[in-house]
C-alpha cells in the first residue's frame, strides 16, 4: 500500500489540515466540536486504527471490511466505459493533479486507504450550455479489493446529468468528486445495483460555486454492504443542493448512508430526502444526516428527511438526523426522521376499491419509493429503477 502526503482542504470548505491536526487530529483529547471541524487527509496512515467503536463507524459492520480499511488495495484503473456526449472529456489523470481533492478530502480511515491506492483517477468535465447526459459505467469482475477515484466537473454555466452505473461482482472502496462551477445544473446519481456478495464503500465530496444547482442521487438496491457517503459543500452564494437517496434492503443486507450539507456561503439552499424499505431477517439499513449553517450562511434555507418502511420482522433501520447552526440570521432549517410499517388508511382506501390485500401492499410500498425516483428529472433512468423497484417488490412477500 503506498501512502500519499496529507493534502490540505481548500479554505472555504474547513481549516486546512495542519490547522485540524493542531486541535482535533487523531489522538488529540481536544473533542471535535462541530461538522466541519473533522479531521481530513489524503494519507491512510494519518488515522488511527479502527476499532469500531468510533462515531463513524459503530453501526458499521466493520470486521467484514478491514481488508478494505487496512489492507493492500489494487489502485490500477477500475473497470469503466463512459458513454461520449458534445461538450464532454474524459481523462485518466495522475493523483497529483491539481483537480484531484479540489472538493474535499478524506475524512476516514479507509477513504484515505483507496486514496492512498489509487494510481490514476477518472476526471470527467462537462462544459456544454446544452443539456447532455454521460454514463459511467462500472462492471465489477471479481472481489479483489480494488480502489478507485473519479472527479466530476461541470464547467460555469454548463448542464448535464452524470449516472454512475455500478453493477457485477466488486469488492470496492472508492472517493468521487463533484465540483458545480458557477452558475452550473449538474445532476449526478450514483447506482449501486451490484451482485450479492458485492462490498462497495463510497466517499462522495461536492462543492457547490455561486448560483449552480448540484442535484445528487444515490441509489442502493444491490450488495451485501453498500455504504456511500456524500459530503455537499454551498461553497458560493444562492448554491443550491438536492440530495435524494432510495434504498430497499432485503434478508442479511447491509445498506448505509452517511449525508453531510455544509452550507458556508449566504442565500443557500438545501433538501435532504432518503427514503427506504426493509424486508427479511437481518435487512438493516443506517442513515445519518447532518447539516450544518455556518456563521456566513445567512438567508440559508435548509431541510433533510429520512423515512424508512419496514415490511417484516426481523430488520433494523438506524435514522440519525444532526442540524448545527452558527448563526440566528436564516430563512429556515429543520429535519424529520421516521421508521413504521404500512398505513392503515391507505390500505384500506385500495382494499376498498377491490385490490386484494397483497397488491394493495405492493402499490403501497411502490409509491412510497417512487416519490424519490420521480425527483431524479431523467425520464428513462426513472423507468429503469421503477422497474427495478419492482423486481425488488416481486422477489419477497410483503407482509
Amino acid at each position: 500500500m503506498s501512502s500519499a502526503p496529507a493534502r490540505s482542504i481548500p479554505a472555504t470548505h474547513a481549516p486546512t489540515i495542519e490547522t485540524q491536526q493542531h486541535a482535533h487530529g487523531p489522538g488529540s483529547p481536544v473533542p471535535v466540536q462541530t461538522r466541519n471541524e473533522r479531521f481530513a487527509s489524503a494519507a491512510h496512515a494519518d488515522f488511527p486504527a479502527v476499532t469500531g467503536r468510533e462515531l463513524e463507524w459503530k453501526l458499521t459492520p466493520v470486521d467484514k471490511i478491514r481488508d478494505l480499511i487496512d489492507g493492500e488495495l489494487d489502485g490500477t484503473a477500475f473497470p469503466a466505459e463512459v458513454s461520449s456526449a458534445p461538450g464532454v472529456s474524459v481523462e485518466w489523470i495522475p493523483m497529483d493533479d491539481a483537480r484531484v481533492g479540489s472538493a474535499g478530502l478524506a475524512e476516514e480511515r479507509a477513504a484515505a486507504n483507496a486514496w492512498s491506492s489509487t494510481e490514476r483517477a477518472l476526471a470527467v468535465t462537462l462544459s456544454s450550455e446544452e443539456a447532455v447526459a454521460v454514463t459511467i459505467d462500472r462492471t465489477g469482475t471479481d472481489r479483489a479489493p480494488r480502489a478507485a477515484h473519479t472527479v466530476i466537473t461541470a464547467a460555469p454555466n454548463a448542464r448535464g446529468l452524470v449516472v454512475i452505473d455500478n453493477r457485477g461482482s466488486a469488492r470496492l472502496s472508492e472517493n468521487v468528486e463533484i465540483v458545480a462551477g458557477a452558475g452550473s445544473e449538474l445532476t449526478v446519481v450514483s447506482l449501486q445495483e451490484w451482485d450479492d456478495e458485492s462490498v462497495h464503500l463510497s466517499s462522495q465530496f461536492a462543492r457547490v460555486d455561486k448560483d449552480a444547482q448540484l442535484k445528487h442521487v444515490v441509489v442502493s438496491l444491490g450488495g451485501a454492504i453498500v455504504r456511500v457517503n456524500p459530503s455537499v459543500h454551498l461553497a458560493g452564494s444562492g448554491a443550491d443542493g438536492q440530495l435524494l437517496g432510495l434504498y430497499f434492503a432485503d434478508a442479511g443486507q447491509h445498506l448505509e448512508q452517511r449525508v453531510y450539507v455544509h452550507h458556508i456561503a449566504p442565500q443557500t439552499i438545501s433538501r435532504v430526502t432518503y427514503k427506504g424499505a426493509l424486508n427479511g431477517s437481518g435487512a438493516r439499513t443506517v442513515w445519518v444526516g447532518d447539516v450544518l449553517i455556518g456563521r456566513d450562511a445567512t438567508g440559508t434555507d435548509s431541510y433533510e428527511q429520512n423515512r424508512n418502511l419496514v415490511l417484516s420482522d426481523g430488520t433494523r433501520a438506524d435514522s440519525i438526523p444532526n442540524l448545527e447552526i452558527e448563526t440566528g440570521d436564516i430563512a429556515g432549517a429543520g429535519h424529520a426522521s421516521a421508521t413504521g410499517r404500512f398505513d392503515d388508511e391507505q390500505l384500506f382506501y385500495l382494499r376498498s376499491r377491490g385490490i386484494d390485500e397483497q397488491e394493495a401492499r405492493r402499490l403501497v410500498v411502490l409509491g412510497f419509493l417512487i416519490d424519490v425516483v420521480q425527483k431524479i428529472g431523467a425520464p428513462e433512468l426513472q423507468t429503469r429503477l421503477v422497474a427495478a423497484i419492482e423486481a425488488e417488490l416481486d422477489a419477497v412477500e410483503v407482509v
